[in-house]
């Protein structure tokens, strides 16, 4: 009894120290006021704050929701002209300012300086970002006048890589009118019609060499079912089939080898498909190989039919470039 007695007394003098234990309050960090009241932009400077996970991160959004606040701007004075000149009606005006506004942060900000950076808690960095507005759109004119200076002196003898280099640079440009929008707004004296010109320049001369450029296909007896495959992801890329002659004219040819066999009640034709495009001279400028096997229950002739299908199959899936072994 006294061993129980001994045992109760002890733990009672526990729970009494625990129950006397005082809970530790942690104290909430406060944001500095550099971020709850960051300084207002200027008509000579930007500035924006931003959170995430790492410094990088922040700035990028901090990035982002600069280039917000242009497209806001933007997206103020086209629905204002839109009332004026189209007498547009609001939920068209929406849409459009919605679509000027998406585009508009598609604008790469390369130019900016990081006034302020905390890490605030564990995986939380905070940022303060600014912009000279001068600055920034002397870079994006710089960035601009660089991307053009690519696009000329760009002339060669083989007009599918030169074909290729249009549509590279048609990609490579998607964005300037949107950044023309962003320079326009930064400095009211700057006139994009020369850029607009180039681009403008550009497309006609890329429909230019599209519109000269032709091939034929040539195939063997094993081949001739595969042809229209060929043609139909060719047009697809608007490229124009028929006979011709020149140095924008160019050859495919077909050639198959063939072997039947058979499995679990099914016919097979397994091939073995050999593409080769020319230009010209005769210089090979793509070619590929292909091992198709077509599968049929009714016979080896539909079986034949079904390398044709699958042919067009991988050509939607994969391009008629790739099928081609060149570069469209």
């Amino acid at each position: 009894m006294k061993f129980f007695v001994l045992l109760l007394s002890v733990l009672f003098f526990f729970s009494a120290c625990a129950s006397q234990k005082r809970a530790v309050v942690v104290s909430t960090k406060e944001l500095p006021s550099w971020y709850k009241n960051p300084p207002k932009s200027s008509p000579l400077t930007l500035y924006s704050v931003g959170e995430g996970e790492s410094k990088e991160e922040a700035v990028g959004i901090a990035l982002s929701s600069m280039a917000s606040t242009l497209s806001v701007s933007i997206s103020s004075e086209f629905k204002t002209k839109s009332v004026v000149r189209e007498g547009a009606v609001e939920s068209y005006q929406s849409t459009s300012v919605n679509e000027v506004q998406s585009d508009v942060n598609k604008v790469r900000i390369s130019n900016y300086e990081v006034v302020e950076a905390e890490e605030f808690g564990f995986k939380k960095f905070i940022v303060l970002v600014k912009s000279d507005k001068k600055k920034l759109f002397e870079s994006l004119k710089k960035e601009l006048d660089q991307e053009f200076s690519l696009t000329q002196n760009r002339e060669t003898l083989n007009a599918i890589k030169q074909l290729n280099m249009y549509e590279e640079q048609k990609k490579s440009l998607e964005n300037v009118p949107n950044t023309l929008m962003v320079m326009s707004v930064l400095d009211e004296r700057f006139d994009s019609a020369s850029y607009i010109k180039k681009i403008k320049e550009m497309d006609e001369k890329h429909e230019k060499l599209l519109n000269s450029i032709s091939f034929s296909i040539e195939s063997d007896s094993e081949s001739q079912n595969l042809t229209a495959a060929l043609q139909k992801g060719l047009s697809a890329k608007k490229i124009i089939i028929k006979e011709g002659s020149g140095k924008n004219h160019f050859k495919i040819t077909l050639s198959s080898k063939i072997e039947k066999a058979s499995s679990y009640g099914f016919v097979l034709a397994r091939s073995a498909i050999t593409i080769t495009t020319k230009d010209v001279s005769g210089a090979i400028i793509g070619s590929n190989k292909l091992n198709i096997t077509g599968q049929s229950t009714q016979g080896y002739d539909i079986a034949k039919e079904s390398i044709a299908i699958k042919l067009n199959e991988m050509i939607k899936k994969e391009g008629i470039e790739k099928v081609l072994g060149l570069e469209l």
